[in-house]
């Protein structure tokens, strides 16, 4: 399978719902808490992926304040 693109990634997130998306989110920041938690002690093997939940959480943002300004026009 290909790799995603940024911009692909964006277009799928720009089709899902606003629910599912802050939904999304939350699991983000979960897993981003979580990630935290293991740097902290010691116990992250995969350092890359907190910035990879970063920027995630960050897509999922910015999808929904276009969505938000849409509106808003």
């Amino acid at each position: 399978m290909a790799k995603q693109t940024d911009a692909s990634k964006a277009e799928a997130l720009r089709d899902s719902s606003r629910e599912e998306l802050e939904r999304q989110i939350k699991e983000l920041r979960d897993e981003q808490f979580n990630l935290r938690f293991q740097h902290s002690t010691g116990q992250l093997e995969n350092t890359a992926r907190m910035r990879q939940v970063r920027r995630e959480i960050a897509r999922i943002k910015t999808v929904l304040n276009e969505r938000r300004e849409a509106a808003e026009t």
